[in-house]
């Protein structure tokens, strides 16, 4: 969010700006041009800013931050004078924020608080239960509801007198998965149902049925089977070998024999990783050893699920298990207990507000605004406009069609909020706006639907507009974004993107203060840092050299047809891979050998084949414009060699940077050498800072690893070219170009402080 970043590069001078009405008798603390700043304002940002520093309130502190305050509101006075704040861009963008930051004001904490403790509860127990849906729309014509609501109870009443409750579940439930499960949901815990339902499995005892309970499903009969401590969560990996259900015998038992002869090697002590690189058929995990994500109860099917809680320590290992999917071989790799209730707080709370039990939540909020800004509803009106409703709501066209009687109706309010009516029209605008083909509903329950969101809508909507008078912190962060979006934009013209586009300036800038840049004593060297000293040896050895083989460009052989050296459309593919890569990379270069397979070799005509091979790869890639000297060409006429290495030519890449040294002696450990080499100035590296600043090599012990130290020159200090300052500068001119416009403000808008309340301030 770049206001954000912008309050960080102002000192959170954002954070402030009360712009409540201000009252004829509230003191003055300053004038900027013609607007006067409240004493109070300045207050209260000062003390949410500075509050809890040791220096609050001492003369200093007051009067360096009022000095920060009024150059913040000159540049405010500004860009509100160039009618910054008119455009559509900054209302469409200050907007946006408003949504986001009204958020939290648009809630009912205690609920929230209340429902979060809950959750966490609930997350110590796992219920085991099974159910009968019978579904209904949450919309549906009350006449359906009452139909539905009906057939569950005549169901409980059946199941309560001795019907077994799976065999009603299997008849008679519309979940579809009833028929084969007889209802049973297996174990769950909180937050993996919709809250009503689980609300429900709560709050009845082991053994007993639930009273019908609506959800958005339909109502929902529920039977408590178990209750158990909560098994926490595990990590596992397995070994899956797919053999879904409806696959002919034949088939299913050639999976069952390749899981058992899977299962021999595990017990043996195949190693685990390789074993499911190599068979399992779960290719999301296979490469990882098999590894799936942290799951807890509910989140895998029963007989997985079941099979991995039941291992008991880590590296345990299952027979194999069938599932729907195939057979595995689970393997425990951690099991963790349920965290606290601190360490999940957060992460509960943004579950609940995307979680069906935010209705709870959303509803106490409506009830209490309702009350606070004086919702009054007449019943009179509303019952003439349901009466409006006819055949054309349900088919999504309705048009507002006033009767003769009674007068007046189309400016009659259906409703007011704090005395502002909303009117039948208002109402018949959102009508036809938000209506939608329907089934299976009256026109009058359809209306009455559309009446409740449009009240529920327009209660909402009046909250926010009047949240800056509820909420003084909502006021003030709406004007932080307010100011910081008009902000970001003129100091983007005026200061920031002028320092970097005005080269001239900045030139002459750079020029006026060449003396604030400099290079103090600087050593040029190189530093190898190694775990060991063996490590240093062995680098020191392959120094000697001057060029590394490469592990970042590591080449594979190009290979060629019998008694052919024209190279194929997959070797020109990667030479343009590695052609670009020297084109890009001065430092590399590449040694080729060419060689002939045995039966090549034994035939006179072949004599000079691998060398043409070999050519013919250097050939292309000084076609792509790498230098020829960078290439280096050989030939095997050897025949052991031949015979080993057949119709190809090999490919070595050698750079003579020193990193690729690194990169060779840290393929086991990534920190087994580390290499630099450049300008230093004293204080940059400790191990340099430990020896003479004279040419040669020194070897010293730094924070337990080896260090080698070769400077190659000393140089005496020297002013800084632009181009080795650049960003320093930048930063400095951009303060420059801001001072310069703020003087050029205060010449524009004349500031006056009252000292007494000034004083005022300080004495607090």
């Amino acid at each position: 969010m770049r206001v954000t970043s912008l309050c960080l590069g102002l000192g959170a001078l954002l954070l402030f700006q009360c712009t409540s009405p201000k009252k004829a008798s509230e003191p003055v603390l300053l004038t900027i041009g013609p607007e006067a700043v409240p004493a109070a304002e300045f207050a209260y940002v000062y003390e949410k800013n500075n509050g809890n520093a040791d220096s609050a309130y001492s003369s200093a502190s007051v009067k360096e931050y009022l000095d920060l305050y009024t150059n913040f509101k000159l540049k405010v006075a500004e860009a509100k004078s160039r009618g910054l704040d008119t455009t559509e861009a900054f209302k469409k963008e200050l907007g946006g924020y408003k949504e986001q930051l009204a958020q939290p004001y648009l809630t009912e904490k205690s609920v929230t608080d209340q429902l979060v403790r809950e959750a966490y509860e609930r997350l110590k127990k796992e219920v085991s239960a099974s159910h009968i849906l019978v579904s209904v729309d949450m919309e549906a014509d009350p006449k359906d509801t009452l139909a539905a609501y009906q057939k569950a109870m005549n169901l409980r009443e059946q199941a309560v007198n001795g019907t077994p409750f799976e065999q009603l579940a299997a008849k008679h439930s519309d979940d579809p998965s009833a028929r084969e499960n007889d209802g049973q949901l297996g174990y769950f815990t909180a937050l993996q149902m919709v809250y009503p339902f689980e609300n429900a499995a709560y709050n009845t005892p082991v053994g007993q049925i639930s009273q019908p309970i609506r959800t958005r499903f339909g109502y929902h009969l529920i039977k408590v089977n178990d209750v158990r401590p909560a098994q926490g969560e595990i990590k596992v990996a397995h070994i899956m070998v797919r053999a879904q259900q409806g696959l002919p015998k034949a088939d299913s038992l050639v999976a069952k024999k390749k899981i058992d002869e899977i299962y021999k090697r595990v017990q043996r002590n195949e190693n685990w990783d390789q074993l499911a690189s190599q068979f399992s058929e779960d290719a999301a995990s296979a490469d990882n050893g098999g590894e799936l994500p942290w799951f807890g109860t509910g989140r895998m099917i029963p007989s997985f699920e079941e099979a991995a809680f039941a291992l008991d320590k880590p590296g345990a290992i299952t027979e194999p298990i069938q599932t729907a999917y195939g057979w595995h071989i689970i393997k425990l790799l951690e099991r963790k207990e349920l965290p606290t209730y601190e360490e999940m707080e957060t992460s509960l709370r943004n579950r609940i507000a995307k979680d069906s039990r935010s209705e709870l939540n959303k509803a106490a909020f409506m009830r209490r605004i309702k009350k606070e800004n004086n919702l009054v509803e007449i019943p009179a009106t509303k019952e003439t406009v349901l009466k409006l409703a006819d055949s054309t709501l349900l088919a999504g066209t309705w048009k507002l069609q006033l009767p003769a009687e009674p007068k007046n109706l189309a400016s009659a309010p259906l409703f007011t909020i704090n005395s502002k009516p909303y009117t039948v029209t208002d109402f018949a605008s959102y009508v036809e706006k938000n209506q939608r083909r329907r089934q299976n509903v009256s026109p009058s329950h359809a209306m009455n639907l559309l009446y409740d969101k449009y009240l529920e809508t327009s209660l909402l909507d009046y909250e926010k507009e009047h949240l800056e008078e509820k909420h003084q912190d909502y006021r003030m962060l709406v004007n932080e974004y307010h100011d910081g979006i008009l902000l970001f934009q003129l100091m983007e013209e005026k200061v920031w993107a002028k320092a970097v586009e005005d080269t001239v300036g900045l030139q002459a800038f750079f020029e006026q203060n060449r003396d604030k840049y400099t290079w103090g004593t600087r050593a040029k060297a190189t530093i190898l840092s190694a775990a060991t000293p063996e490590i240093l040896a062995q680098a020191q050895k392959l120094m000697q050299n001057g060029r590394y083989e490469s592990i970042r460009y590591k080449q594979p052989d190009i290979s060629f047809e019998f008694g052919n050296d024209k190279l194929s459309q997959a070797a020109t593919g990667q030479l343009d891979v590695l052609a670009a890569a020297m084109q890009a990379d001065s430092t590399l270069t590449v040694d080729l050998t060419g060689f002939v397979d045995t039966r090549e070799a034994t035939n006179r005509a072949n004599s000079s084949l691998a060398s043409r091979r070999a050519n013919a790869v250097k050939n292309y890639l000084t076609q792509k414009e790498v230098q020829e000297d960078r290439i280096n060409v050989t030939a095997s006429a050897n025949r052991t060699a031949a015979a080993r290495n057949g119709r190809k030519v090999t490919l070595q890449v050698f750079s003579t940077d020193l990193q690729t040294l690194a990169d060779q002696l840290n393929q086991n450990s990534p920190l087994a050498l580390q290499v630099t080499s450049r300008k230093f100035q004293r204080g940059e590296n400790k191990a340099l800072d430990q020896v003479n600043w004279q040419p040669g090599t020194n070897t010293v012990t730094q924070d337990g690893r080896t260090v080698w130290i070769n400077i190659e020159q000393v140089e005496a200090p020297k002013p800084k070219e632009l181009s080795e300052t650049r960003g320093v500068v930048i930063s400095d001119y951009q303060n420059y170009l801001e001072q310069e416009w703020l003087k050029e403000l205060r010449q524009k808008y004349p500031v006056t402080v009252n000292q007494t309340e000034v004083e005022r301030i300080i004495k607090k």
